[in-house]
């Protein structure tokens, strides 16, 4: 009886805030005003306030004793935004916030507004506060975060939809940021096994682009005089030198452009990209990382999709967007087909043929024993660890490898000069 008593209510404030927001034909956007006014006691004062348009501040402004004298929309910066730009790690964190203030018990309103005045990054409280407004207007949360494509993903929406239907927002919430935080803190993994290698490879090209261009012509000049044939090896060194002196800027907008044109082939040609996801998976060491991110992304995010209560096959959907990965996206879409046809997910994962024995049989333990999301968080959890350790074997791996790439570049190098010298002193 008491769960009734409090459903109805939430399906009457459902109702109330579809009506207001059926009404609602525009909006307010949150902006900053700056103002000038005095308080009660006459002193001038001055400062900033966010708001959906000047009334509305000096509403809120005389609600504090302020007498408003002028008031303008603060002016944007004229280079950039004003601000750094929204990454994943802090809708993460903006999420757990939100989970937090729900928990207590603080109104969704007020926990944006108090979200909001803790946050550093302008842009990212400007997209708080539009959030706020559009959910003060009746928006409903969801419908609110589908505003932003950019930022809140389909997944992350579909699950805040889930926790307003169900009543129980703030454990979907709670659920939302343990899912985002592993998700990038799983990310922030694999970048730091990537980082380094990428760095020392660009600094090994800029130094040997500096020694073909700065230091080789120098000894070219030296050897102009020696009046004998030069060494194959050094002879091969030396046209690269002049290479490089004549078409460096050459060299460089045809690395740029072909960096370009990769990214756009990968992200507009689907058959591309395949083929990229299919190769990247064959490199040793960093493919098996990719690859073992990959099955705990897949774990941790069905887990999650279906412990909120969605149903598998929807959540199927959302897991394959979030895949990462075109080979497993279409896997994954393929094993939705056939869960949708009334074959067990664990039968339908077997029949793909890439996924391991590990996520199949936990699958299976979980459909038996219908504790499938915590079968599927306990996969997470391993193959997040195991990403762990290869991050730390690909680091230890890396170092005594690109010190060996970097003194035979420029090792080679300085052979390649020395050479002759070395020969003209043993003839002499």
């Amino acid at each position: 009886m008491a769960l009734a008593s409090t459903t109805k209510p939430a399906s009457s404030s459902a109702a109330k805030t579809k009506t207001a927001a059926a009404k609602t034909k525009q909006i307010p956007t949150s902006n900053t005003y700056v103002y000038k006014g005095v308080d009660k006691k006459g002193n001038k004062i001055q400062g900033e306030m966010n708001g959906g348009s000047p009334t509305i501040v000096k509403t809120l402004l005389a609600k504090q004793g302020i007498t408003v004298r002028t008031i303008s929309k603060k002016p944007k910066p004229l280079f950039g935004a004003g601000g750094k730009a929204i990454k994943p790690a802090d809708i993460a964190v903006f999420s757990r916030q939100m989970a937090t203030m729900m928990k207590a018990g603080v109104p969704l309103v007020q926990a944006f507004d108090i979200v909001a005045d803790g946050l550093e990054n302008p842009n990212l409280r400007k997209l708080v506060l539009q959030i706020r407004d559009s959910v003060a207007a009746g928006g409903g949360f969801a419908n609110s975060l589908k505003e932003h494509p950019k930022y809140f993903d389909e997944l992350f929406c579909n699950l805040v939809d889930a926790g307003e239907q169900a009543g129980a927002l703030e454990t979907m919430l709670d659920r939302i940021a343990t899912y985002k935080e592993k998700t990038e803190a799983l990310k922030a993994k694999i970048k730091k096994a990537l980082t380094y290698p990428i760095a020392v490879i660009i600094v090994a090209i800029v130094v040997t682009g500096i020694l073909l261009v700065k230091v080789v012509p120098q000894f070219a000049e030296t050897f102009s005089g020696f009046g004998a044939d030069l060494p194959a090896f050094t002879l091969f060194v030396l046209h690269l030198s002049e290479l490089a002196q004549n078409y460096w800027f050459i060299i460089l907008i045809g690395m740029a452009a072909g960096g370009f044109a990769f990214k756009e082939a990968v992200r507009r040609s689907s058959a591309f990209a395949y083929l990229v996801d299919k190769y990247v998976l064959r490199i040793p060491i960093v493919g098996k990382i990719i690859y073992l991110s990959i099955m705990a992304r897949f774990a941790r995010t069905l887990g999650t999709t279906f412990a909120a209560g969605v149903p598998l096959i929807d959540a199927l959907t959302s897991v394959a967007g979030a895949a990462g990965n075109k080979i497993y996206a279409n896997a994954i879409i393929k094993v939705r087909e056939d869960v949708s046809t009334g074959i067990q997910l664990n039968t339908a994962l077997k029949a793909s043929g890439i996924f391991p024995t590990l996520l199949i049989q936990m699958s299976a333990i979980g459909e038996e024993s219908g504790a499938l999301d915590a079968m599927l968080d306990k996969v997470a959890v391993y193959y997040e660890e195991a990403v762990d350790n290869m991050v730390d074997t690909l680091t230890s791996l890396l170092e005594p490898m690109i010190m060996s790439v970097l003194g035979i570049l420029v090792g080679g190098l300085m052979v390649a000069m020395y050479l002759p010298i070395f020969q003209l002193g043993a003839v002499v």
